[in-house]
């Protein structure tokens, strides 16, 4: 029976999905037809078939990625996002790439009140796949007994030896840049869901500032919504400008 050339494409690619993890950006479609030396037509065709056996998908500026469980987290709870991957079974890993005490930029102040920081930049893996960038700002004085070994080995909240209260959580939309990118394994300017926390203790006094990165591909976040007054927006939801 004869083989048409998208069907060949198809099962070639098929066979690379294998050696890549979830969440794995493929190459472009313009990559791809110069190396099969067909059309993108052609290619898309090809994927479109993948993407029927729920092998891959696309997100418009972020290409095609390998599919799979996307790594989900709830937020009607206080804790790390590591303690809920293992909960279901998946291997948390982090890599701190930045440890260093250094004068705090000027947001970093005006949120911690304090010149001098701690600042830890680190990647969160799960199952060996990339899926956080996330960086950590505390006020000098209470980060001074830690090391790199500490901070990528376990979370602050256990580290900073405070009682804490809470967090606030503001995500938004954004594009990756160059360097966050090289680290998630995406394409520059990838749409990513970006998060800022601020942590405080049992005095409401802020002693953690973290931002978090995430492939928007590769995420989920679920809010467990109580029932309310009938309402045109979300809860929670506010307009920025």
């Amino acid at each position: 029976m004869r083989t048409i050339r998208y069907q060949q494409i198809a099962d070639e690619l098929r066979g690379r999905l294998r050696a890549v993890g979830v969440g794995a950006v493929l190459p472009s479609e313009a990559e791809l037809s110069g190396e099969f030396a067909v059309s993108r037509v052609t290619i898309r065709r090809a994927l479109e078939i993948l993407r029927d056996e729920g092998l891959v998908d696309a997100r418009q500026g972020f290409g095609w990625y390998v599919a799979g469980e996307p790594v989900r987290q709830h937020l009607d709870e206080f804790g790390t996002i590591e303690g809920q991957l293992e909960r279901r079974g998946i291997k948390p890993e982090r890599q701190v790439v930045e440890f260093d005490f250094r004068p705090a930029p000027r947001r970093v102040a005006e949120v911690l009140g304090t010149s001098q920081v701690l600042r830890v930049k680190r990647l969160n893996l799960a199952d060996g796949q990339p899926f956080a960038v996330v960086t950590v700002w505390c006020p000098a004085e209470l980060g001074q007994h830690l090391s790199r070994r500490d901070v990528e080995q376990r979370p602050f909240y256990e580290l900073l030896g405070l009682d804490l209260r809470g967090a606030t959580q503001t995500i938004g939309a954004d594009s990756v840049d160059g360097a966050d990118a090289k680290l998630l394994r995406v394409p520059p300017s990838s749409p990513v869901l970006h998060c800022q926390r601020i942590t405080t203790d049992t005095t409401g006094r802020p002693v953690l500032m973290s931002e978090f990165v995430f492939p928007a591909g590769r995420t989920e976040f679920v809010v467990e919504l109580p029932t309310a007054e009938p309402s045109a927006l979300p809860s929670g939801l506010r307009l920025v400008e």
